[in-house]
């Protein structure tokens, strides 16, 4: 099958192949920074203000739905070693249309939420020094942050991973001892843990919820460049939503319990943080945006380029993106248009529209990959010590119905933008296997 050979294999042996240099530590961190970005600085408000005092246990409600779609990338996943993710999924048990169309989307919403996080960065920027949050100043702090991360992930997978890992840790620092120390200063009146939210504002708040959640499936896009990913990506995958159910939970347990006016404050830590750490606390809270954005960026920028590799080793996009350097062993070109194509959204574009695709792309990619798993067994059975689902389809089955559900309670503007992508996927698709069917000789 076409899964047992790599694109440097069937090339021959001269082909530079990429390096196997991500460790599990680094793959967790791929995934929680996926997760865990600019979004935790204002999520307590937007959950306390539809959800009340049981926002805590709508965390828990969400992360066990989020773990029923991440329990089906983990057994899709640990079937492949090679690079795409979702998109490979899909192309393995559905052929390369829908592939096509995981992939384009996947590349759209990783795009724009890097443009919209970068944007997100420079504000922050802006609380230290006002000229780097407009302007020049701006331009100057998005090609800076852009360029080195481009340049660390160009130059190896050893630095952009290392990169991830040591960011990772940054932002999670700042975010442990707001929940050390808020804690103890926290009203345990203010938030009840055993209460169930009320079902219309859960309802309100599903989509937010989840997709609080979301970004976990980066860490299935980089596998070929992973120590052992059949059985290090479950872990990792796993381990992820373990760590953020944990720390999105806490977090709003302090949120709630230091900050009396939570749901209709602009910058929830930030004012909570100067509640119980003093006049320094908005301040800290600041620096722990700045390296929480930049974490997530960084994520993006080693994995958003290896869909474009991946799409151009399996022929669907220009064959070029699937060049490796010969010295430093990264999917270069890929890096270097997946780069440029981020600065000008970052810069010039009006991404609104991207961004709300985001909703209906996460749902596409969790469909996918929850029906792929039981079409994945009948074309791939697995070997043993890998990672299978119990339950036969039940798992995939409730995933796949937590999706629809959602697919229910998107806006119509986001229903509009995901079918315009779509329609826009399906062209391009088209538009490539005509070019490469014109190419063949006859």
């Amino acid at each position: 099958m076409a899964t047992s050979t790599t694109s440097s294999q069937t090339a021959g042996d001269a082909t530079p192949r990429l390096v196997r240099a991500v460790g599990l530590f680094g793959l967790i961190a791929i995934s929680v920074n996926g997760v865990i970005g600019s979004g935790i600085f204002k999520l307590p408000a937007t959950v306390a203000a539809l959800m009340g005092p049981a926002s805590p246990v709508a965390y828990l409600l969400a992360a066990f739905a989020t773990t029923l779609v991440v329990l089906c990338f983990a057994e899709a996943g640990s079937r492949f070693d090679r690079t795409g993710g979702p998109y490979l999924y899909a192309r393995e048990a559905f052929g390369s249309f829908v592939a096509f169309e995981v992939g384009w989307l996947y590349l759209l919403t990783r795009m724009a939420a890097a443009a919209a996080i970068i944007n997100g960065f420079t504000a922050y920027l802006g609380y230290f020094w006002l000229p780097l949050a407009s302007g020049a100043g701006r331009v100057l702090a998005i090609t800076a942050l852009l360029l080195g991360l481009a340049w660390l992930n160009l130059v190896g997978i050893r630095y952009g991973a290392w990169t991830v890992n040591i960011l990772t840790a940054a932002k999670l620092i700042p975010l442990l001892l707001f929940i050390c120390v808020g804690l103890f200063a926290a009203d345990h009146h203010a938030y009840k843990l055993l209460a169930l939210p009320d079902s219309s504002g859960l309802r309100q708040a599903s989509l937010t919820l989840i997709f609080a959640f979301g970004g976990f499936e980066n860490a299935s896009v980089p596998s070929e460049e992973v120590k052992n990913p059949r059985i290090n990506l479950p872990i990792a995958l796993l381990t992820s939503i373990t760590v953020t159910t944990v720390v999105y939970v806490l977090i709003q347990i302090v949120a709630l319990g230091t900050l009396p006016g939570l749901a209709t404050d602009e910058t929830p830590l930030a004012s909570a943080g100067r509640v119980f750490l003093g006049s320094g606390g908005a301040a800290f809270m600041t620096v722990g945006a700045i390296l929480s954005t930049s974490g997530s960026i960084s994520a993006v920028m080693l994995v958003g380029p290896r869909i474009l590799y991946a799409m151009g080793e399996g022929g669907q996009l220009p064959r070029v993106l699937a060049r490796i350097h010969p010295r430093y062993r990264t999917p270069y070109v890929s890096m270097i248009l997946f780069a440029l194509i981020t600065w000008g959204l970052a810069v010039y574009g009006n991404f609104a529209q991207l961004v709300a695709l985001s909703a209906i792309a996460r749902l596409v990619f969790s469909v996918t990959t929850c029906l792929a798993v039981p079409v994945l067994r009948r074309k791939m059975p697995l070997d043993e010590g890998k990672f299978r689902l119990p339950g036969g389809v039940l798992i995939p089955a409730l995933a796949v119905a937590i999706s629809l559900y959602l697919l229910s309670v998107i806006t119509w503007s986001q229903a509009l933008s995901g079918v315009a992508a779509l329609a826009v996927g399906a062209l391009l698709w088209e538009l490539f296997r005509f070019r490469s069917t014109a190419s063949q000789p006859r």
